[in-house]
């Protein structure tokens, strides 16, 4: 025999099935001034989660009344709440706001502070400016390029603290280096990362050495195109070139044109 609170479960089923079944790919768009690559849109309601594209586009399965949880390590985290009409058009745009450093103070003009270093450099003259000699931490290495800076900001972020560990205390954790550890992000760019470093290596090494690698030699451009693509996939050429050493880079490139005629006579047979 049916009763009423077997018809009331059976009624609350068929609702989890339809609203299951209503659920389906949503397009979303985020619009920034700044990178918009990689960017995390977690659909909380769901538990469905992806990442943006280059151009900040992105998929997501989603219904009326889901909550999107959308964030990014430079800018402001945002939540969605999806409607009929977004579902109906089947796309969203959202807006990404940067997050501010704000300065506790600001200062203009000149400031004289009695400390000679102090005050040459707020002086008109133009000095070059050593960290190490004025006793401060500073750094001279070059800026990072864009795609360094991807992955910097892929492999950063806050760390989350989760309550409650083993041993009594709190566990730390880095979702956003986890999520783009997972999605295979920080593997991808980290391989674009490494291309870029070959590519501004052998364009050094070409410029600087060609000209004694190909001194007698009449390899037309394209082969010595080619001459160069092969010998920057060795596995030392990395090392080497890192290393700004003259006569082994030469002996090295000279070591990789033997091996590369080697190679074009051997599939010529």
């Amino acid at each position: 025999m049916v009763t009423t609170k077997h018809c009331t479960f059976l009624f609350f089923i068929w609702l989890t099935i339809i609203g299951f079944a209503q659920r389906k790919d949503l397009k979303g768009q985020l619009l920034a001034n700044d990178d918009i690559e990689g960017i995390h849109i977690l659909n909380k309601t769901a538990s469905k989660y992806t990442i943006s594209e280059e151009d900040g586009s992105f998929i997501i399965s989603a219904q009326p009344r889901d909550t999107l949880f959308i964030s990014g390590l430079k800018y402001e985290v945002v939540d969605v709440v999806i409607t009929e009409e977004m579902m109906l058009k089947g796309t969203l745009s959202v807006q990404l706001t940067e997050k501010i450093n704000q300065l506790d103070q600001v200062i203009i003009g000149k400031l004289l502070t009695g400390s000679l270093e102090s005050d040459l450099q707020n002086s008109d003259n133009k000095t070059d400016i050593n960290f190490y000699d004025l006793g401060i931490p500073g750094s001279t290495k070059l800026p990072m390029t864009q795609n360094e800076r991807k992955l910097h900001d892929a492999d950063a972020g806050p760390v989350a603290a989760i309550m409650g560990g083993p041993f009594g205390g709190g566990v730390g954790l880095n979702f956003h280096k986890i999520l783009n550890s997972i999605s295979g992000r920080t593997k991808k760019l980290k391989t674009i990362v490494e291309l870029d470093t070959k590519d501004k290596c052998i364009n050094r090494l070409r410029r600087e050495y060609e000209g004694i690698i190909f001194e007698n030699n009449t390899l037309t451009h394209n082969l010595r195109n080619e001459y160069f693509l092969f010998a920057q996939e060795d596995q030392d050429f990395l090392a080497i070139c890192s290393r700004k050493n003259d006569i082994e880079a030469i002996d090295f490139l000279k070591s990789k044109l033997k091996d590369y005629y080697t190679i074009k006579a051997s599939t010529k047979e």
